[in-house]
């Protein structure tokens, strides 16, 4: 049997791991892996920073299903790659991280850029492992891809020793990872299906939670069946958008903090909430003792961790969710026998809530430029097919309200960690695993600057990505905070010295645009998509726009304000509504919106 380096084994498994691409920056640590991925068809993406190489990985792994690599040296290379980390596992998004380390014989001396990445990591990540022998090296990374892809997916840390790249062994690649203490359980019990079964049909107000387990199982198809077949309306988490489509007639939107009028109204009045790849995220139920009083809960999920962690269920369903999904339709049958009398009124109440709070916005053609409004010309000029990737703030939201995504992995965006500067990178890695797909990173002026290096390589790889900076001139999500909970106080949030983006952009090779109209907005849309390279569009949207609905901290998700007080319509909302209660006006059906709309 041929020896091998340890540098040539780790690209002999990552070959047969199907890697195609892999997202980093060299070191002293890694140099010799460099030197043979040379050789390798494997592409290396050279990113200009260790936390966008993460998020890079992230937004490729995210559009294909598929891990996303990266590979940085020791020290500071690998402290760098810990925001990613944790963003990546908490979304649930299968990442494999390879880090340089010092040689063994210096590991615990402070030897130069020595760190313990594995103890700092371990929080962070699904798993980790630190590599003490070139022969177990195989094994290790066969384990670290398995671990990542498996069960709830998540991000998983190598370190790799430089004596163990540098040593020689004998390569052999396993064919199967069996590991005692972790075996996740896909298959759900028949039991636990039939009792879920036996709710849904009965349910008279039931409504679907459909989190990013659905997209990462790959269960989209299986979900709109289900709901088709019972009438269920379905509401999608912020990591469960495109799972559902969003133009589909029983598809209520977003809920939670931000969700829409409609989404927190329905899971507030459900008699049955069926969560599905959801966690019941604090962002997503508000204050829990408010949260869903009069529902019961049936919980599928991957995860047995994250059932009962947050609210007690009545019943819970470990497995993964496509095959959860296929059961309980097999369970129901094509003839389910639901109370058409009952599901049409509770689909005309919800038509109701839609009708009185609709997301809305009105924009002055010689007023200021609504970022509502660029978002809409996005979804317009794009007939909905872009792969939409955010920053975090107010544009995130925005982006999540206005652009309806019909496909599952089409949205991307870091929910759990919220991270800053993820959306440029993470359209970067969308980009690579989709070359031909119009990819738009939505970032506010404040977010695009934390990773802005990364337009480097976006011009260095050829990457068509748009950017379309939501210019506000302040931290907007915090300061929204500040307008209505702190006396309009506006410490430490107005960026009044932001550069000129257009120059930026230039400085870097890109094409760039700019609109402070509406006209103008959609004239550099236009522009800035048909160009066949790279371009950043900045749109110097009103500083005084907020994100409505919202849930103050502390509240039930249906006690929401709708407008800034004062204005028409301001809230909060009481319970279902207040007086005029939508049922009096009767089921309506009919006024579902076709397209999904809501402004």
């Amino acid at each position: 049997m041929t020896k091998l380096s340890g540098a040539q084994i780790l690209i002999e498994c990552w070959k047969k791991e199907g890697v195609e691409v892999v997202f980093g920056y060299p070191g002293a640590a890694t140099v010799e892996i460099h030197h043979h991925l040379e050789e390798s068809p494997i592409r290396f993406v050279l990113c200009r920073h260790e936390q966008a190489a993460v998020h890079a990985a992230d937004g490729y792994a995210r559009s294909t299903g598929r891990p996303g690599v990266v590979l940085v040296t020791s020290g500071p290379g690998a402290t760098n790659t810990v925001t990613g980390l944790a963003g990546a596992n908490m979304d649930s998004v299968p990442v494999v991280v390879f880090s340089g380390q010092v040689a063994r014989m210096l590991i615990g001396n402070d030897a130069f850029q020595e760190v313990d990445i594995v103890g700092m990591t371990r929080p962070a990540t699904k798993h980790n492992y630190l590599v003490l022998s070139t022969g177990e090296l195989a094994q290790t990374v066969k384990e670290a891809f398995y671990v990542a892809v498996s069960g709830r997916p998540g991000s998983v840390l190598v370190d790799l020793p430089k004596d163990v790249i540098g040593g020689e062994a004998d390569f052999e690649y396993p064919r199967k990872v069996a590991l005692r203490a972790y075996r996740p359980h896909l298959t759900p019990h028949p039991r636990q299906i039939m009792k879920a079964a036996k709710l849904l049909v009965s349910a008279e107000r039931p409504v679907v939670l459909a989190g990013g387990g659905v997209i990462s199982s790959g269960a989209s198809e299986e979900l709109v069946g289900l709901a088709e077949a019972l009438e269920i309306p379905v509401t999608t988490t912020l990591m469960g958008l495109g799972g559902f489509p969003g133009s589909h007639r029983l598809c209520l939107g977003m809920p939670g903090m931000h969700g829409l009028y409609r989404a927190n109204m329905a899971l507030q009045n459900a008699d049955l909430i069926l969560a599905v790849g959801a966690r019941f995220d604090d962002r997503v139920t508000g204050a829990l003792p408010g949260f869903a009083k009069q529902a019961a809960i049936v919980h599928i999920d991957v995860d047995t961790t994250s059932i009962h962690k947050i609210l007690d269920v009545d019943i819970p369903l470990v497995a993964d969710a496509r095959q959860a999904l296929m059961a309980l339709t097999a369970e129901i049958g094509a003839a389910p026998g639901i109370d058409a009398a009952a599901r049409g009124a509770w689909l005309g109440r919800i038509a109701a809530w839609h009708a009185r709070a609709p997301l809305s916005y009105s924009q002055d053609p010689e007023g200021p430029l609504l970022p509502q409004f660029v978002i809409e010309a996005l979804y317009r000029r794009t007939q909905g097919k872009a792969v939409i990737c955010t920053e975090v703030g107010q544009h995130q939201m925005w982006a999540a309200q206005f652009y309806h995504c019909e496909r599952p992995r089409q949205f991307i965006s870091s929910g759990g960690l919220g991270v800053m500067g993820f959306g440029l990178p993470a359209a970067i890695g969308a980009q690579v695993a989709s070359p031909t797909a119009t990819v738009i990173d939505v970032a506010g002026d404040g977010s695009i600057l934390m990773n802005v290096q990364e337009l480097a390589t976006v011009f260095q790889e050829s990457l068509p990505v748009k950017v379309a900076v939501l210019n506000n001139g302040s931290l907007g999500m915090v300061r929204q905070w500040q307008d209505l909970f702190y006396g309009k106080r506006y410490a430490a949030t107005i960026l009044s010295d932001s550069p000129d983006f257009v120059k930026l952009a230039e400085a870097f090779g890109i094409r760039g645009f700019t609109a402070s109209t509406p006209g103008d907005a959609e004239s550099i849309i236009g522009q800035a998509l048909s160009h066949p390279g790279p371009a950043l569009m900045e749109f110097r949207v009103s500083p005084t726009e907020l994100v409505f609905p919202m849930v103050p901290a502390g509240k039930a998700i249906d006690e929401m304000i709708l407008a800034r007080p004062g204005d028409p319509g301001d809230g909060p909302e009481p319970p279902d509504g207040g007086a005029a209660d939508p049922e009096e006006r009767g089921p309506d059906t009919d006024a579902l919106p076709e397209d999904g709309g809501d402004s």
